[in-house]
């Protein structure tokens, strides 16, 4: 049977959209030619000798020695350069100090707070350490003025009930949404609502724009934003590095609710690349990813010495 009998079928089984290729030999009893080339059979099977093949496995040989200690150098060229890379990164290095690396977000000089600052600093970082807990008083009192923020004229609904699914959380106890988002972020709803109760009406009522048939959750999302500028200003580090982080330690030396106004910009933001990239639910991590890369760009721009300095804080309506 010739080669060309050979019937070769794709099945197409990845859900990533990745091809995987079968060969289907079932129907084939037997081979003229080997696939992977030629190669020289006598009647019986046995291989038959070719005294040029010996010069072949010499050059084989050669081969797998130069191979063997190009590796050997490359590797010792590699431990080289990251012996003379941590000479360079190194603090107490002459190199380090003349000839300093940083990535585009951080910066290598020292970071030096005032006074007002650190207090600021140290009451903010106590506010993130503080998890909520759907059992104390003060947590559920925190639910009900948000949802009468939100829903003035309606009455507040047990602390489980189906009707908070209407705010955007994702099961009938909003308890069970904040795990990383902390307290903080819910006080950052409420000083939404209540700093700007016009832009959170409208994010709340999706009400501008062409909205998607599967919208991103608005209390959820709220929490997601908190927790994105926590990482994203490093203040879960000793003192911030990145060029993020020690801007926003200018503006909340001017001003104490500086993290709290500057969570409004950003949910006005990511609402507003939601609609330029009329994303739906499952963009919802790109659109994050793009509201913080412009607000990182925005905040550490020459003339932003406060959060409402920065260009998308024009967009909030009070």
């Amino acid at each position: 049977m010739s080669a060309s009998n050979l019937r070769r079928r794709l099945h197409h089984a990845d859900v990533d959209g990745r091809k995987n290729e079968h060969v289907d030999i079932s129907h084939v009893d037997s081979l003229d030619e080997p696939l992977l080339g030629k190669s020289s059979y006598d009647g019986g099977g046995s291989e038959v000798y070719d005294p040029r093949r010996q010069d072949l496995w010499d050059d084989d040989d050669r081969k797998k020695e130069q191979l063997h200690w190009s590796f050997l150098f490359s590797n010792l060229i590699a431990q080289w350069a990251q012996w003379l890379a941590n000479i360079i990164v190194s603090s107490g290095s002459i190199f380090g100090r003349l000839f300093p690396f940083s990535s585009d977000n951080e910066t290598s000089n020292p970071v030096y707070l005032s006074p007002l600052q650190e207090e600021r600093l140290d009451n903010l970082r106590r506010r993130l350490k503080i998890p909520f807990d759907g059992s104390r008083i003060e947590h559920q009192d925190a639910l009900k003025q948000l949802w009468k923020l939100a829903y003035p004229s309606r009455e507040i609904p047990p602390l489980k009930s189906e009707s908070w699914k209407e705010m955007g959380w994702q099961g009938t106890d909003p308890s069970t949404d904040f795990r990383g988002g902390g307290y903080i972020s819910l006080e950052n709803l409420i000083f939404f609502a209540r700093n700007y109760p016009a832009s959170f009406q409208m994010l709340l009522n999706k009400v501008q724009g062409q909205r998607a048939d599967w919208e991103y959750p608005f209390a959820v999302a709220g929490i997601n934003i908190s927790f994105m500028l926590i990482q994203m200003l490093d203040l879960q580090s000793t003192v911030p590095s990145s060029k993020s982080g020690i801007r926003f330690l200018e503006l909340l030396g001017r001003d104490e609710n500086a993290f709290d106004h500057l969570y409004c910009v950003a949910f006005r933001m990511l609402d507003a690349q939601w609609l330029v990239k009329r994303a739906s639910y499952m963009e919802f991590n790109e659109v994050m990813k793009s509201t913080r890369t412009q607000l990182e760009r925005e905040l550490v721009l020459e003339d932003v010495l406060a959060v409402k300095d920065l260009p998308s804080y024009t967009m909030l309506d009070k």
